[in-house]
Parts: C-alpha cells; structure tokens; sequence
C-alpha cells in the first residue's frame, strides 16, 4: 500500500572529495560525513563501486551519523558485477556481510546498480540481472540504473516489473540510443539521480571525472526537476533523489535548493557554500543559536 504523503529523501553521491575542502568544508574538519550529513537526508555510498563494503565502516557510518534518526544510506554495487559482468560468490557474501549492520538497523535503502550505457536488453544480460536479484533483492531495495534505450521497449519493461525490483530515473546527457522514460514507476521505491548536463564532457572519453560531473542545474532546469520528481513520488512507497554532480560541492548547492523549492520551506545551508554559491541566500534557514 503506497503511503499518502510518501517520504523523500535528498541526497548526495559521495562525501570524500578533495575539491569540497575549502568549500563545503571548514579548514582541519576531521569527520567529514556527520557534517554533511547535518544537511541532507541520504548518502549514497560510491567507495563500493571499487571496493567491498566491511563491517566495521557500515558501523562507522552508523555512529557517525546516529544524531540524525531518519538519516539513510544507498550504496553502489561494485563494478566488477555491473561493468565487469561477474557475480561470485564471495563478492555476494562481502556485500551481505559488509552491510548487514546497516540492513538490521533499517539504514540501507537502496543497493544500486549502475551500469555502462552498452549493457543492452539481451538474454545474457537479462540472466545477469536476474542472479544479481537473486543474490541481493531480500537485501533491501534492489535499483537498477539503465542506460541503454532497448530496456524501455515494452517487453523489456515488462521483464523488469517482473525482477520486482527498482529501475532509476535519471537526469544526464542524452545520446541516440540512451534510456531516456522521464517518469519510470518500476518499483514502488524510487530513485532520481541527477547527473548534471555537460554533454561535452560526458561523451569525451578523454574527460576526467571531475569535469564529467562539473555542471550547476540552474533554477529553471532545477523546476523542471521538481515536477519530474513529484510525478514519481505521487503514488510511490518513498523518492530518493541523488545528485552525482559533485565537483566543487554542486551536488549539495543544487540538492539544498531542490530540498527548499519541494518543502516550500527554507534549509539549513554550511557557510563554505554560501559563500561559494551567493544564490543560496535565498533558500538559507537562519543559523541556529
């Protein structure tokens, strides 16, 4: 049964970049997660795109962030079983294991899978994805980040709905062939990730990663974002919205500004933004005493 008012959670790819020092962060800030995470409500967790998660930082990130009671985790699977094509078993235990802390606490509310824009709708593929569901979908909330068009035919939509699993919406550069359903309602769990539109960048293979994701979603396309993401949210279990468009700390500028336009309400900002991003002036809560 899909909730009346269903919870959104804003939220940020990755809090460990050296380009937020000076900007987000203050000078000698010693844990970075519990300060950011004052400010949003989820954390997708990037570092296990490459390596396995481990006990001991599920329960870390636990503690560093338990002054926050609602606070959420997402995490990416790794890359060998998105990009590489290998589900072995060991990594299926290491992710059980590493996150199972989070899981008994109810924290993780997602496992993501991203995959390259070739992993197209074929049988192969379609069995890949059927062992990863296996392995992971009595986890938590499996989503899968397509970006291949073949997977919005219908009967490839109607092999997903079947998977019960969650098939993101994205916000990212469009070439001919990429998957592009504006308002995808595969899973009642859903997830928004927001990718930024350096279309320059993005299809330049010579590119660095820091300029793949350097784009700041003006207000007009932030509002254009909005609707999208109150049209999924109408008749889900719960939004996730994530914005990946991390260099020089834009993802949480635009993120902040997408939280206060959709609250109606005025967010909490750190003054390293601020200052950094002036525009936020305008949706900045008064500091608390």
């Amino acid at each position: 049964m899909m909730n009346v008012n269903p919870p959104i959670y804003f939220g940020i790819a990755g809090w460990s970049y050296p380009d937020w020092n000076g900007i987000l962060y203050p000078a000698g800030l010693r844990e970075q997660l519990p300060f950011v995470a004052r400010y949003v409500d989820l954390m997708e967790i990037n570092s296990t795109f490459y390596r396995p998660p481990k006990a001991r930082h599920a329960q870390a990130w636990l503690k560093q962030t338990a002054f926050k009671s609602d606070f959420r985790f997402t995490a990416k699977l790794h890359q060998d079983i998105t990009h590489g094509g290998k589900l072995e078993p060991e990594m299926a235990r290491a992710f059980r294991e590493g996150f199972q802390p989070m899981t008994e606490a109810g924290k993780l509310l997602h496992l993501l899978a991203q995959f390259k824009f070739d992993f197209n709708d074929t049988p192969e593929h379609r069995a890949h994805l059927g062992r990863i569901r296996e392995a992971f979908g009595d986890m938590t909330n499996l989503t899968l980040e397509l970006r291949h068009n073949s997977w919005q035919a219908p009967a490839a939509l109607a092999f997903l709905e079947g998977l019960k699993i969650t098939v993101a919406n994205l916000d990212y550069p469009l070439a001919r062939n990429s998957f592009n359903l504006t308002a995808c309602r595969i899973g009642a769990d859903r997830y928004l990730r927001l990718h930024g539109r350096n279309a320059a960048a993005w299809f330049d293979k010579s590119t660095g990663r820091d300029e793949t994701y350097n784009y700041y979603y003006a207000r007009a396309e932030l509002e254009s974002i909005r609707q999208r993401a109150e049209t999924l949210r109408r008749d889900s279990r719960s939004l996730t919205v994530v914005a990946n468009n991390h260099f020089q700390a834009k993802e949480v500028a635009n993120i902040l500004q997408l939280k206060a336009m959709m609250t109606g309400r005025k967010v909490p900002v750190p003054p390293g933004l601020l200052a950094k991003y002036p525009e936020l002036n305008d949706i900045a809560a008064p500091p608390s005493a």
